[in-house]
């Protein structure tokens, strides 16, 4: 016997169980149809239930058990109350009205709750039972459990959102890093050079942030700490020994939504480092502590051996400046800068929750 699912076409579930018993009357005479129906109610992966026309529960199949928690022996002769939450009463009278009325309602999505105090999203279809003569006497429920479904599309609503959100922010950040640039650009190729750097950091930064789209791991964005994004950015700096940036301290995590800030940021200091500072020169070198606190964190960026003009260089009020001061109302931080005799220390505090709040 082919099996139609309750949510397609077909009408509505008790007449499709009409339309079971029929059949097997016709394919099989004598056969105990009342039997044969039990067993398949019984079978059923969903709830299946009836209740009298002042909402007492009469029958309760084993997928009732499973999806609400009560056993049949709790459930039977209960209001069906029990399962409607104190908020979505209402609906109750309204579905036993149209009942009364020989109306059928499908496909009706509410919450219910469990016998464990936890709710859950469902999908209800109700028709009237009618005896020998026709007269409504009762309601059957097929309730089917939509949780992971509603997750789904909920999750994948909250994807697309945040998706739009981000490329909003991209196309936003690009505007203005753009604009702020232009004004501090001596040529057409010093522009171009500068944009083609820093769209290339831009880069960087979201694909860390990207959600990975394949086997079960599906919409679950990548988890990102400070020390890999620092390292994404100072990769191209590198020598072939190594050391010429080190990384110490203990690695915290950062939300995505501040990883585009920060990674802005970070490559700032990093193009000034190379053009000025610790990393213009083979002898220099760049530290960088984390150390965390209990309302905040502290990034110390210490450049040694630099140029002695790093200072000078770095005093220089243009886009740096102007997109340091953007960054750090953003994240709500503190940034000092102290001109040491071996090169530059710059110290910025950030409170512990701008890592992980949007901004």
């Amino acid at each position: 016997m082919a099996h139609r699912d309750y949510d397609g076409e077909g009408g509505s579930a008790q007449d499709r169980l009409q339309q079971i018993e029929a059949g097997v009357r016709a394919a099989q005479p004598g056969h105990d149809a009342a039997a044969f129906l039990a067993a398949i109610v019984e079978s059923s992966d969903d709830a299946i239930i009836s209740k009298s026309l002042q909402g007492i529960i009469t029958t309760w199949n084993k997928s009732a058990e499973r999806v609400f928690g009560y056993t049949a022996d709790e459930a039977v002769g209960r209001p069906i109350t029990m399962l409607i939450p104190e908020d979505r009463l209402d609906e109750e009278p309204a579905i036993l009205a149209r009942i009364n009325a020989g109306e059928r309602v499908d496909h009706f999505e509410t919450i219910r709750r469990r016998k464990d105090g936890t709710f859950i999203d469902i999908s209800l279809t109700i028709s009237p039972i009618r005896n020998g003569e026709g007269k409504i006497i009762g309601a059957s429920k097929i309730a089917r459990d939509i949780s992971d479904r509603k997750r789904a599309a909920e999750h994948q609503d909250l994807l697309l959102r945040e998706m739009h959100h981000r490329v909003k922010n991209l196309f936003a950040i690009t505007g203005s890093i753009i604009t702020l640039a232009a004004r501090t650009a001596q040529t057409p190729a010093e522009l171009a050079n500068d944009m083609k750097d820093r769209l290339v950091a831009l880069s960087r930064a979201h694909e860390m942030t990207l959600p990975n789209f394949t086997g079960g791991e599906a919409f679950v964005e990548q988890s990102t700490t400070l020390f890999t994004l620092l390292s994404n950015l100072l990769s191209p700096f590198e020598d072939k020994e190594g050391g010429r940036w080190r990384l110490h301290g203990e690695d915290a995590q950062i939300s995505a939504d501040r990883v585009t800030s920060l990674a802005l940021l970070f490559h700032e200091y990093a193009t000034n480092a190379v053009k000025y500072g610790a990393l213009s020169v083979p002898e220099g070198r760049l530290d960088i502590t984390l150390r965390s606190r209990p309302d905040s964190f502290e990034i110390a960026w210490l450049e040694s051996d630099a140029k002695t003009r790093a200072a000078v260089e770095s005093q220089d009020t243009g886009f740096g400046t102007t997109l340091e001061q953007m960054v750090v109302r953003t994240l709500n931080a503190q940034v000092s800068r102290d001109w040491q005799p071996h090169g530059l220390l710059i110290r910025l505090t950030v409170p512990r929750d701008a890592f992980s709040i949007r901004s």
